[in-house]
């Protein structure tokens, strides 16, 4: 059997991510790692630091890159953290797994909780959802721009250029760093949509390797993701939109929590609504509902 190339971004957490597909991989079907090669692809997210990624064109940032090699042959399969995924995907590409789902939640670094942090604190933070649960929660916190992977920006909170910083929990876990940051409750901050999920993307045309993947694939998980991903579209939501969301299947019930925020974190919407797991108006459902009742400076930052 030729070598299966899994592309992925350089950072140290894309290749530790790349690193749990390989293995996994490896485990599913009997092959050496040896047989799984990782290919790391930079791409113009990792490149541009200095500037909010919707300032220089979003997720695709993130991606375009690996979509390119992916299509052009030159990598069988890319690893992506799902949450820096774009919602709508370029045709031939299909999503063939999804690992099971780490703590979604947000960890807080520089202080023991947002209650703790000082007057006027500053935040360090690239996220518009962040941000305005930040300031829905302390209108008196400054969020300040931090890109880049996570040493960088804890490099940049030891320097001094923030009060505090929060990063994801997945991420930190998955590096060892489980010691690092206190979490937030979801009751205080949802995640991010896909918060917590590593996919792979394979050619849709490949069924070879679609085969492969598929052994690897969290179902559960892979609902739930899919069910937020939908929620996205639904809403028109981009990278200037604050959404914050969280699937959960529970038995037979799949409950969808969400929240739309404006900016400034000073009018915001909450909905959870359940249904079946296999229940595919339940996102629209869910952003309909939304979106029927927002106040108007959350509504014009979607487009559902």
């Amino acid at each position: 059997m030729p070598p299966i190339r899994l592309g992925t971004r350089g950072s140290p957490l894309a290749l530790t991510q790349a690193g749990l597909v390989r293995d996994a991989l490896a485990a599913a079907h009997g092959l050496a790692p040896a047989a799984i090669e990782i290919v790391v692809i930079r791409t113009t997210g990792d490149k541009v630091q200095d500037r909010a990624l919707a300032e220089i064109g979003g997720k695709a940032l993130w991606t375009k890159e690996l979509d390119r090699a992916l299509l052009a042959g030159e990598i069988d399969a890319a690893v992506h953290s799902m949450k820096d995924v774009e919602t709508i995907r370029p045709g031939g590409i299909a999503i063939a797994a999804i690992l099971p789902r780490a703590d979604v939640r947000d960890r807080l670094i520089g202080a023991d909780s947002i209650d703790a942090l000082p007057q006027g604190a500053r935040v360090g933070t690239s996220s518009p959802r962040r941000a305005a649960q930040l300031r829905k929660l302390r209108p008196d916190l400054v969020p300040v721009l931090f890109r880049g992977n996570v040493d960088t920006r804890l490099a940049k909170l030891a320097a001094g250029e923030a009060d505090a910083t929060l990063l994801a929990a997945a991420g930190l876990e998955r590096l060892g760093r489980h010691d690092v940051g206190t979490p937030i409750p979801l009751n205080v901050m949802l995640p991010a949509p896909a918060q917590g999920a590593v996919g792979i993307e394979c050619r849709a045309e490949d069924a070879k390797t679609c085969t492969l993947l598929a052994a690897i694939d969290d179902i559960p998980t892979h609902a739930c993701i899919a069910a937020e991903r939908a929620l996205l579209a639904a809403l028109g939501a981009d990278c200037h939109s604050p959404v914050a969301a969280l699937a959960r299947i529970e038995g037979a019930i799949l409950t969808i929590e969400a929240e739309l925020l404006s900016e400034d974190g000073a009018h915001h919407v909450h909905a959870q609504i359940e249904g079946g797991p296999d229940d595919a108006g339940l996102p629209t459902a869910v952003a309909q509902d939304l979106l029927a009742r927002a106040p108007i400076d959350v509504r014009r930052l979607f487009g559902g």
